[in-house]
C-alpha cells in the first residue's frame, strides 16, 4: 500500500462513523463519469420505485423502507446508485475510483444477493419469485461502461 493510500485510509478510519452520517452524494454525482450506467439506471424500475407507490403508501415507512430506503437519512428518493453501492462521499473522487482496491477500502460496495434480498424477499406484499442471477442481468447498467473503458484502453495502447 502506498504511503498516500495508507494516510488516507487511516484518516478515514480515525474519523469514525459520524463522518459517514450523510455520505450520499445523489445519483447525479455519478452521472459525470458513469453516463451510460446513469442512463440505464434512470430508466429502470429502481429509479422510479418511490413513484410506483400510491400517495398513502408514500407515507408508509414499511413501503418506503424498500421503495426509497435512503430518503429519511440521506435525502435521496428512490433506489439509487448509492443504495446498492454505498455512499459515495469517500470513494467518488476520480483518483479513488481509478484504484478499485482503494475505492472498496473506503466504501464502494459490490451489490450482492444478500443486499438485494433486503427488499426482494418473500415478505414483500407484491413480489413475484426473485431469481438473483436473472434479475442481475435485467438491471445491467455496467456493460456499456465496461465496453467504453475497454475501447478507451485499446485506443491508448494503439500506436499510430
Amino acid at each position: 500500500m502506498s504511503p498516500t493510500r495508507l494516510v488516507f485510509t487511516c484518516s478515514l478510519l480515525l474519523a469514525g462513523a459520524p463522518a459517514f452520517a450523510a455520505d450520499f452524494l445523489g445519483p447525479e454525482s455519478c452521472k459525470a463519469c458513469h453516463a451510460a450506467a446513469y442512463d440505464a439506471w434512470k430508466s429502470s424500475r429502481h429509479a422510479h420505485a418511490r413513484e410506483s407507490l400510491s400517495p398513502a403508501q408514500q407515507k408508509d415507512a414499511r413501503c418506503l423502507s424498500c421503495h426509497s430506503p435512503n430518503e429519511a437519512d440521506q435525502r435521496v428518493a428512490a433506489v439509487s446508485c448509492e443504495t446498492c453501492h454505498g455512499g459515495g462521499h469517500a470513494y467518488s473522487a476520480p483518483y479513488v475510483m481509478k484504484d478499485p482496491e482503494l475505492a472498496r477500502l473506503v466504501g464502494l460496495q459490490d451489490p450482492s444477493e444478500k443486499g438485494c434480498r433486503n427488499c426482494h424477499d418473500t415478505s414483500s406484499p407484491s413480489l413475484r419469485p426473485f431469481h438473483f442471477v436473472e434479475k442481475l442481468k435485467a438491471l445491467d447498467h455496467w456493460s456499456a461502461e465496461r465496453d467504453k473503458r475497454a475501447a478507451a484502453k485499446k485506443a491508448q495502447g494503439a500506436t499510430p
